[in-house]
């Protein structure tokens, strides 16, 4: 059973507010310097503190002599896709702008991979827009839309469209059932933008069946706003949802759906435009006060408990969904990306929150939420990162995964260099790659369904990476 809020406060309160962590990758605590200086060995210097950061992960990254991909020794990478230069099957080049991926077993030892394009605006503005393939197209204005990529075993590609017509294609999530969720990151409403259709939806994308994909349809039931990520509890069946917005900050939605309503391929598409309730936060701490932002969290380990909050008008016709909440009535979050389900929850990134932030200053939050108990657990805290342009520390987490080998993998969409880069369950990181041929973010970060290869894209221009090498469990300390 769920707490309610007086359940949560007396808890606290008897336990001096030391709640039991959940989770596989317990609490990271990250900042930058953070192997050295997470090693409590008050005799060792920087270099010991590297020393032993090595043993964590997998070494220095090693400088690319081709200028794409810095990875550590040992590992290597291919390119599966590049915008403007790979093709689909009709011809054209594949999309710019790579953003959320997802992998899927496919026939005959083959991967799926389901990649966002991040584009927004009408279609002339890019190179490169996702190809209105007929029948998969929502508004013929938008350059948006996701492709599907098949990897054969002998390394072979092909690539399709799976939706076009859609705009600012982000993040997205994959479903319990094997399907793809893509939403748009833009409130844009017909006549905006050149758009003739209104955007700011999700979308159901299925990679092993085409037909399935025609005629795309919105999920209006998850509102229309800067959608990011969307994960699916696969016992409640709630979807929880994250905005990427800001004047005034963006949310994390719940969605409730209606009684008797069962998930399944394409069910989702059927809902009424108002099925089930969409919600938004309402957290208080341990005494029992609202939190009005999550950038107030101090420290490590801090637990809110949370209230859900229904959303007035969730197509948001007139006022935007975050605009229609006083500041008293729920709680906001800085630049909310990327989530991944796993171990019973949600893992919710909110990417920094720095001049602008109502309490602590920060340049990536790592959230658990527990649904059996209705509590968000701040996992990572990056401390600001006060020199971006140099090698060494991370700032600006957004897409995530839970890796098979132990914690977590995190995309960087920082300032300066870019990284994949990892956070062990004691909270120490390392690096996993470097982009050496720009200062573009990664995105779209996720192990393939055997955990031999990740997966990542460098978003502009577009490019799908593989990388592959001597994977392995990594200690908890």
């Amino acid at each position: 059973m769920s707490l309610n809020r007086r359940q949560f406060t007396k808890q606290s309160a008897a336990a001096g507010a030391a709640l039991a962590l959940t989770g596989a990758v317990g609490a990271l605590a990250t900042a930058p310097q953070a192997l050295a200086a997470e090693d409590h060995d008050p005799g060792a210097g920087q270099d010991q503190g590297r020393d032993r950061g090595h043993r964590l992960g997998y070494g220095e990254l090693i400088a690319d002599p081709q200028g794409l991909l810095a990875l550590p020794e040992g590992f290597t990478y291919r390119v599966i896709t590049h915008s403007g230069v790979t093709r689909l099957e009709t011809g054209e080049f594949t999309p710019s702008n790579h953003d959320g991926t997802a992998t899927f077993d496919g026939p005959r030892g083959t991967t799926y991979l389901v990649n966002n394009h991040e584009l927004k605006g009408p279609r002339s503005k890019w190179a490169h827009p996702v190809p209105l393939t007929e029948g998969l197209v929502y508004d013929p204005a938008a350059s948006g839309g996701c492709t599907v990529v098949e990897v054969h075993r002998d390394g072979t590609v092909a690539e399709w469209v799976g939706i076009a017509g859609t705009s600012t294609n982000c993040a997205g999530g994959r479903t319990p059932w094997g399907t793809w969720l893509t939403c748009e990151e833009t409130e844009d409403l017909a006549g905006k933008n050149g758009m003739t259709k209104d955007h700011g939806y999700v979308f159901e994308v299925d990679p092993h069946d085409r037909r399935a994909n025609l005629d795309p349809k919105p999920i209006k039931a998850f509102g229309r706003y800067a959608h990011e990520a969307v994960v699916i509890d696969p016992k409640r069946g709630h979807a929880y949802l994250t905005e990427d917005a800001s004047g005034p900050n963006g949310l994390f939605f719940r969605w409730v759906p209606p009684q008797g309503f069962e998930h399944g391929r394409g069910r989702l598409a059927t809902l009424a435009d108002d099925a089930g309730r969409l919600q938004a936060p309402k957290c208080y701490d341990s005494a029992g006060q609202f939190v009005d932002d999550l950038s107030r969290a101090p420290r490590i380990g801090t637990v809110y408990g949370v209230d859900w909050v229904d959303v007035p008008d969730r197509d948001a016709r007139t006022t935007p969904v975050r605009k229609q909440f006083a500041d008293t009535d729920i709680t906001r979050a800085r630049k909310l990306e990327g989530m991944w389900w796993a171990d019973g929850g949600a893992y919710i990134v909110s990417s920094y929150a720095r001049e602008e932030s109502p309490g602590t200053p920060h340049d990536g939050q790592v959230w658990f939420y527990d649904p059996r108990r209705r509590t968000l657990t701040l996992k990572v805290l990056l401390g600001v990162n006060p020199a971006p342009e140099q090698d060494g520390a991370f700032d600006g987490p957004d897409n995530i995964t839970v890796s098979p080998y132990g914690g977590l993998v995190i995309a960087e969409d920082g300032e300066g260099v870019q990284h994949l880069f990892g956070a062990t369950e004691s909270g120490r990181t390392y690096p996993i790659a470097r982009n050496d041929l720009n200062d573009s973010e990664f995105t779209g970060v996720v192990f393939s369904p055997d955990g031999d290869t990740l997966f990542a894209n460098i978003q502009d221009p577009g490019i799908m990476l593989a990388i592959t090498g001597p994977w392995r469990r990594q200690p908890r300390r």
